[in-house]
């Protein structure tokens, strides 16, 4: 699972590919709500804010 900014979206994807080889469910962070899970406050490749969700 990874959180990205509009920067490293296909980075993560990528990413998500080598590490699981299958494509990834890509959701835009404020449209989607988890109870047990709080979106960390920035991208997993930079200090931006995330906006996707790929997992």
């Amino acid at each position: 699972m990874y959180v990205t900014c509009n920067k490293h979206l296909e980075e993560g994807i990528e990413d998500f590919v080598e590490v699981y080889e299958q494509p990834p469910d890509l959701y835009e962070l404020e449209k989607v709500k988890f109870t047990e899970w709080v979106a960390p406050k920035t991208c997993d490749y930079c200090d931006r804010v995330p906006k996707y969700l790929v997992v």
